[in-house]
Formats: structure tokens, C-alpha cells, sequence
């Protein structure tokens, strides 16, 4: 197929991948993990400009300018709107091959209907351009664009989750995420009993008042819990756990860390009990810059992944709940994609539990391929789970796009070797992109 820049075949290299991709380019958006903001949603936020619409909060973009030596004020800083869009154009033209380069164009065209690629020279029309076209959307006006009928948030156990509603046909459910009380943070620990309306003084109150803000996430429409494992989850017994929790306050590292592991089972059983999928991130090694931590805070782009991840330890732990009778759904996600086959092999030994998505830094062209010939490898291909946006833009969607195009591509690319039934290969596309999320987190 002959190619122009960002045309109607991008990333589609043959005809069977195209006629793919017409299957699937339109169907509705299923986003079960992201961290958007439901009050946004429920306030049809707008945007004054393109850089607020696309820099705020996007730490991807944020790492990539400090990586070509962009001066902090013009990242995260006080420089205006105008200078810090400039300074993202300037270095798009270096990012050749990074999926920042085909999000950031794939999204001028989608949202904005700007065809040219974005550089130094073009950036002040564009700039002018899209925010005249920001004057026309808003949030819910994005999601009826990208075609969304279901959001995920991220929201912690405490949240009161009064915005989670339909929104112009779009279901917007609360995902729990209990990192900040199994890491017995001290003012989380104040705000549970706060909500639960009774002291949390022992390991049984722990427990009791989390089964209940569960149970009000259910009633909320919760499917889905969510956590971040950093480490290698050991089995820890009832007793130990009640003696760190009772010493909380001067329990050191070490001992937090296995309570830590103690709430992941206690985690796995609540979420058998009440029917909730059960994501697992695994393998991010966080801020890394001390200084730039202490100056910007978390989520600001200086999180990398860790060098190894002990699948060994992960096995054994899904294992011991399986015996236990309390291993709910599992969604495994792993930040080092060295981990990705053992873990492939791991889920397959469970009724189950899948390998979701090529999560955050492997959300790349090659990325993603390497991904998919993991999962067809070592997995089941057709068992998929399709795509998330795992981010606080709304711009984002456009990752489907990227996905789908990628999928249909590799598919088409067996079809086309004469190495896959071209009358399956639409039903495969279809379920990955749609049904098989769907239908795994009972959606």
C-alpha cells in the first residue's frame, strides 16, 4: 500500500489488516482501568487551550521534554500556555519511533482535524487552530467522539463515589484501590473511620471496615479492584499481621512491606467473595529522583520499571489463594516485559486469571507486537483483553485507535502468510476489541 504521512492506512500493511480494522475502527470504547476524573465527566469540564487539554497532568510528555533538555519552567513550571506548547512541538520531530510521535498526531486529526505534522515552524497555527476548535468540546463531547460507553476511574476505598452515574450514555464506575491502607497510612487509617463511623483500632476492624466500603463500591457498580504491587507478595499469618498493625505507627519498612502482603490475600479473598475483578499491576519502581519527587511529587513522570520481577513469589501467592478457595478473577499487568512469558505461563495454570495489556512503557509499536507474540506463544491470543488508557487525559482514546490498528495488523499479517483462517480472524478482532472485556469483568 502506498503511504502519505498519518493517512487512512497508518500501521495497516496489508489488505487483510485494512478490511480488520473496518471491523473494529468503530466499535465502542470499553476503558476498565484509568485514572480520568469523574467530577470532570459529571462537570462537562472545558478547555481554555490545547496545552491544558494535552500537557496538565500527562507525565509522558513531561519525561520526553525533559529528556531533549526542556527547562523544567516550561514542563511542569510557570511559563504560559503559549511557551510550554512551543516547547512540545519543538521536540516532537526528535521522537521518531516513541508512541508520543503517533498519539500526538493521531490526536490532532481526531479531535482537531489537523492533518500536518506538528514541529517548531507549525506549532503557533496548530496552536491557534486547536484551541478555536476547543471553543466547540468538552469532556462528555470527547467520549461521544471517541465512541466510550464504559469508564473505569481509579478511586481510593474512602471516596464517597456520589458522581458515578451515567453520563449521556456513558457508565462511569468506581474501580477500589486499597494501596494507602495496606500500607497502614496513618491519615488514611483516620478517614476510614471517618466513613465507617467506627474507631479501626485492631487487625479486625482493619479488616471489617474495608469489606464494607467494598460492599459500597458494589452497590456503586463496582466490577473492578485495582492494585500496585511493587514488590514480592509473601503469605503472612493472621498473628503477625495483628502485631504489625497493632504497632503501626513504629512498625519499620520490613514489617510494612509484609502487611502489605498480608492485605493482598485479604484483598483477594474480599474480591472472591463479592464477584470483583481483581487487577494486578505489577513491577513499577517509584521515584526514582528524590529531589524532583520532593519538589513535584508523585505521578510526575520519574517512575521507571523494576529490573526483575519474582513471577516465582507472584505463583506461589495466586497459588496459596487458589487452595484457600479465595482467588477471585485476575488481570496480571507487568512493567518489565521480560516477565510477561513466565507470567503468560502462570495465568494459564488458573481457570481465571489473564495477562492484560502492554502496560504504560510497553505501550509502544514494538511494544505492543512483542506483547501480542507473548500472549500467542505462551498464552491463549483469542483470550485477550483488549486495550486501556491507564491515564488522566481525555485524549487519550486515540490509544485505541493505535491498538486496534495494531492488532489488525498482526493478525492480518497471519492471514495474509496463509498462517491464520481469514474467516476467524474477524471474529478474533471483534471479541479482543469488545466482548472478551466485556464479558471477563461481567460488564
Amino acid at each position: 500500500m502506498a503511504k502519505t504521512f498519518f493517512d487512512d492506512n497508518l500501521l495497516l500493511h496489508s489488505s487483510a489488516a485494512a478490511a480488520l480494522y473496518g471491523r473494529v475502527k468503530a466499535l465502542p470504547i470499553v476503558d476498565y482501568h484509568s485514572h480520568l476524573s469523574e467530577r470532570e465527566i459529571a462537570e462537562d469540564k472545558t478547555f481554555g487551550t490545547i496545552t491544558e487539554f494535552w500537557l496538565k497532568g500527562d507525565h509522558y510528555k513531561w519525561r520526553a521534554m525533559r529528556a531533549c533538555g526542556v527547562e523544567e519552567r516550561l514542563v511542569t513550571g510557570n511559563a504560559d500556555d503559549f511557551e510550554k506548547f512551543l516547547a512540545y512541538a519543538g521536540i516532537i520531530p526528535k521522537l521518531l519511533g516513541n508512541p508520543l510521535y503517533y498519539w500526538t498526531h493521531m490526536e490532532l486529526e481526531r479531535i482537531f482535524g489537523i492533518k500536518e505534522p506538528l514541529n517548531a515552524a507549525t506549532a503557533p497555527g496548530i496552536y491557534r487552530r486547536a484551541n478555536e476548535k476547543l471553543k466547540t468540546l468538552s469532556v462528555r463531547k470527547l467520549l461521544k467522539l471517541f465512541g466510550v460507553e464504559y469508564i473505569a476511574t481509579t478511586d481510593d476505598p474512602v471516596s464517597p463515589l456520589s458522581l458515578h452515574t451515567v453520563y449521556d450514555g456513558v457508565k462511569v464506575c468506581p474501580t477500589f484501590r486499597p494501596d494507602r491502607a495496606l500500607k497502614l497510612d496513618p491519615e488514611f487509617l483516620g478517614e476510614l473511620a471517618a466513613v465507617w463511623g467506627k474507631p479501626v483500632e485492631t487487625l479486625a476492624d482493619f479488616r471489617e471496615a474495608l469489606r464494607s466500603r467494598l460492599v459500597y463500591f458494589k452497590e456503586h457498580g463496582c466490577s473492578i479492584a485495582d492494585i500496585s504491587l511493587e514488590g514480592a507478595p509473601e503469605l503472612v499469618g493472621e498473628r503477625e499481621a495483628a502485631e504489625i498493625f497493632a504497632r503501626r505507627e513504629s512498625a519499620s519498612p520490613a514489617e510494612k512491606s509484609r502487611f502489605f502482603s498480608y492485605g493482598m490475600a485479604l484483598m483477594g479473598a474480599l474480591c472472591r467473595e463479592f464477584g470483583i475483578v481483581w487487577q494486578i499491576h505489577i513491577g513499577a519502581l517509584r521515584n526514582i529522583n528524590a529531589p524532583a519527587f520532593r519538589a513535584l511529587g508523585a505521578d510526575t513522570g520519574f517512575d521507571v520499571m523494576h529490573g526483575v520481577i519474582d513471577t516465582d513469589a507472584i505463583a506461589a501467592f495466586l497459588g496459596a489463594l487458589e487452595e484457600r478457595g479465595e482467588l477471585p478473577k485476575v488481570i496480571l499487568y507487568a512493567l518489565n516485559p521480560n516477565a510477561v512469558p513466565a507470567l503468560c505461563l502462570v495465568a494459564g495454570s488458573f481457570k481465571d486469571v489473564r495477562v492484560g495489556a502492554a502496560w504504560w512503557f510497553n505501550d509502544t509499536l514494538k511494544g505492543i507486537r512483542a506483547h501480542f507474540d507473548a500472549l500467542a506463544e505462551y498464552s491463549v491470543f483469542g483470550n485477550s483483553l483488549g486495550m486501556l488508557t491507564d491515564s488522566r487525559s481525555f485524549s487519550s482514546y486515540c490509544r485505541f485507535d493505535f491498538f486496534r490498528r495494531i492488532l489488525c495488523d498482526y493478525v492480518g499479517e497471519k492471514v495474509e502468510a496463509g498462517e491464520y483462517d481469514a474467516q476467524c480472524a474477524e471474529k478474533l478482532v471483534y471479541d479482543i476489541c469488545y466482548r472478551n472485556p466485556k464479558q471477563f469483568m461481567n460488564l
